[in-house]
C-alpha cells in the first residue's frame, strides 16, 4: 500500500491518498515494458530516408570503353556506384517502421508503468490544477513550490485542459497528457509524474474496470435445402 501526500499549489500538505500499486498491476514485467516502449519509439520513426541506385540515376548504360587494351581498370557504365555521380551501391529506400502489439499487452504495460512509478515514489499528487487563462509563470511557480522544477516531468490531468497545456508547453522538459493519453512511454520517460487527485482516481477507475460481458451471439439459422 502506497500513501501519497496531497499538496496544494503552494506546496503545503493538505491530505493523503491511499492506493495499492498491486491493484493496477499485480506484477511488473520489464520485458513487456521494454517491448511496448520499443514499439512506441519505432512508430515515431519517419522512414523517409531514400537514395538512388545505379538503375535510377541519370546517365548512359553504355560501357565506357573496351574491356582490354586501354591500360585502365575494367569499367562498366557511368552509373556505377564507385564513380562520381553514380548510384548508391546499397541504396536506402523508404520504409514503414510502424507495427502494433496486442491491445491487451499495451494496456497492461500502461498499468505496469504507473504502478512502477507509484512503487518507486516518483508520483507527486496535487489537489487541483486549473488556470483561468494560460499562465506559464504561474505553472513554473507551482512546480518550484512542489520541488519539481529543473527535471523531466509529466503532468497528468483527468481530462484535456487547454489552459494547463498552454501554461506548461514552454517549460523545458515538461509534458502534459490527460489520463486517456497515458502510455508506457510517456509515463516511464520522465523522472517524475505530477498528477491531480482527480487524474489519479480517473486512472485507477480506467485501469481497474473490468470489460463488460458481451451478449451471447444469436444462433444463425441455416437456410433449408430446396425440395427436389
Amino acid at each position: 500500500m502506497a500513501s501519497l501526500t496531497i499538496y496544494n499549489k503552494t506546496g503545503a500538505e493538505v491530505g493523503t491518498y491511499e492506493i495499492d500499486p498491486a491493484e493496477l498491476a499485480p506484477r511488473i514485467s520489464k520485458q513487456l515494458l521494454h517491448d511496448v516502449v520499443v514499439m512506441y519509439q519505432s512508430n515515431l520513426r519517419l522512414g523517409t530516408a531514400a537514395s538512388r541506385s545505379r538503375g535510377e540515376v541519370a546517365g548512359s548504360t553504355k560501357k565506357m570503353y573496351r574491356q582490354k587494351g586501354t591500360g585502365n581498370a575494367r569499367a562498366g557504365s557511368r552509373r556505377s556506384g564507385i564513380r562520381r555521380g553514380g548510384g548508391h551501391i546499397f541504396a536506402k529506400k523508404t520504409r514503414d517502421w510502424t507495427y502494433r502489439l496486442p491491445r491487451k499487452a499495451i494496456q497492461q504495460a500502461t498499468r505496469m508503468a504507473l504502478a512502477a512509478k507509484l512503487r518507486d515514489d516518483q508520483v507527486t499528487l496535487i489537489d487541483e490544477l486549473a488556470f483561468d487563462s494560460p499562465k506559464t509563470k504561474d505553472m513554473a511557480a507551482i512546480l518550484k513550490a512542489l520541488k519539481l522544477a529543473g527535471g523531466s516531468l509529466l503532468v497528468a490531468t483527468a481530462d484535456h485542459d487547454a489552459n494547463v497545456f498552454k501554461s506548461a508547453r514552454n517549460i523545458d522538459r515538461v509534458t502534459v497528457a490527460p489520463v486517456s493519453g497515458l502510455t508506457a512511454l510517456n509515463l516511464l520517460a520522465p523522472e517524475r509524474v505530477l498528477m491531480t487527485k482527480a487524474a489519479l482516481e480517473a486512472a485507477k477507475a480506467r485501469m481497474t474496470e473490468k470489460p463488460a460481458d458481451k451478449p451471447p451471439k444469436k444462433p444463425v439459422k441455416k437456410p433449408r435445402a430446396a425440395a427436389s
